[in-house]
């Protein structure tokens, strides 16, 4: 049976004494939605390729992710994105220690693409291999882009340090995670319905903004950015906060907010081009307002709990937006009883999906010599939760 076909304890010391010698390099995947990621990273933080590949042309055509269709993507791109990765890093396959993908949450069907690959690929040229959180690899990426000294040799105040907050807004999540380790984590707050990110999809398509071959979140972002003034539409009803004082999100009362105006108005065709333009404005402002409201929240239940915080990492493709990163900086910076804590952003390349984040989330478990069996499967549902538990 496959399942019998190597025991680890063998594989596991082969590898271990190899590492010992020299720098760990990591092959990585990640495809749990519709972008196509591969990457190179090593054990002392170098980024040695990170390859993404968009869909973004046939989002807009479906006006969101079709799992058949982006599967099908994913299984043209991955050959050509991991040729590039292996040779951007100048690396063949004897240079790598480990291959990681992301095992999950995630689509299924897409999840399985870069989990075949892995698979087979560390199982044909006996190599150990590690599945990982998708949004754990999102936590724990500033972490890999963070400096953790300043070019004087001193300390770097920004460099995150358990216990920390990380904001993680994506296109499936909205949450606020107390990150106590690389695999202890406590979820603070989660939305209660939609995340921000779908949200902000759904928005950017009823308005009908033009993609042009942009995500709909960077589409609406560069919408609302254009100089010219916007103009309330004849019949506007305000926004108002969502669930005040409460440690939760929920966007689909913002989204149906939207589609309320426009029902009001007579439906997105007595919308100028200025009524667009200030209703996403608007919006943006009522998104990112919770966002706001709920990370002081979250400090000050830190604070009761007695659990210092010294840092924010705010992750996910939301976080590449840039408004957003002004506002949180903002808003922790302007709290007298917050002074202390730094607001920490990964580069944007490195906020929306990418392989280089699983490469290095996955980096502890081969140091430790800590690997999955080849024949590990997806899972499209996961709680970070879980994770403390799962080894």
């Amino acid at each position: 049976m496959l399942t019998s076909f190597r025991s680890f304890p063998f594989r596991k010391s082969a590898h271990l004494s190899r590492r010992l010698n020299r720098l760990f390099t990591v092959l990585a995947f990640e495809s749990s939605a519709d972008d196509t990621c591969v990457a190179v990273v090593t054990s002392d933080r170098q980024i040695l390729s990170n390859i993404v590949v968009r869909q973004n042309d046939l989002v807009e055509r479906f006006g969101g992710i079709n799992p058949g269709a982006a599967v099908m993507a994913h299984q043209a791109n991955l050959p050509i994105a991991a040729k590039r990765a292996m040779t951007e890093a100048k690396i063949d396959i004897s240079d790598v220690h480990g291959i990681a993908f992301t095992r999950g949450p995630g689509m299924g069907v897409c999840l399985s693409t870069t989990l075949n690959a892995a698979k087979t690929l560390a199982a044909v040229f006996d190599k150990p291999l590690v599945g990982v959180h998708h949004m754990q690899a999102h936590a724990l990426t500033a972490l890999l882009t963070t400096p953790t000294h300043k070019p004087n040799g001193e300390i770097n105040p920004a460099y995150p340090r358990f216990p920390y907050l990380t904001l993680l807004v994506s296109g499936g999540h909205t949450q606020i995670v107390l990150a106590k380790s690389v695999k202890s984590f406590r979820i603070m707050a989660t939305t209660l319905d939609e995340s921000i990110g779908r949200t902000i999809d759904k928005v950017s398509r009823i308005l009908q903004i033009e993609w042009a071959n942009m995500s709909p979140g960077s589409a609406l972002e560069k919408f609302c950015l254009r100089p010219e003034k916007g103009i309330l539409p004849d019949i506007f009803i305000p926004f108002t906060p969502v669930m005040p004082g409460r440690l939760a999100f929920s966007y689909s009362a913002v989204h149906s907010h939207v589609d309320r105006l426009l029902a009001l108005n007579g439906g997105i065709e007595n919308f100028t081009s200025a009524n667009k333009l200030a209703v996403a404005r608007i919006f943006q402002n009522a998104a990112f307002s919770q966002l706001e409201e709920k990370i002081k929240l979250a400090l000050g239940d830190c604070e009761k709990q007695g659990i210092k915080i010294n840092h924010i990492v705010v992750s996910g493709g939301v976080a590449s937006n840039a408004l957003l990163r002004e506002r949180l900086r903002a808003c922790v910076t302007v709290s007298p009883t917050n002074s202390s804590v730094e607001t920490v952003f990964p580069p944007i390349q490195l906020c929306t999906d990418n392989a280089a984040m699983v490469g290095w989330a996955s980096m502890h478990r081969f140091l430790a010599g800590d690997y999955d069996e080849y024949t590990i499967n997806p899972r499209p549902k996961w709680s970070l939760e879980d994770l403390e538990n799962d080894s």
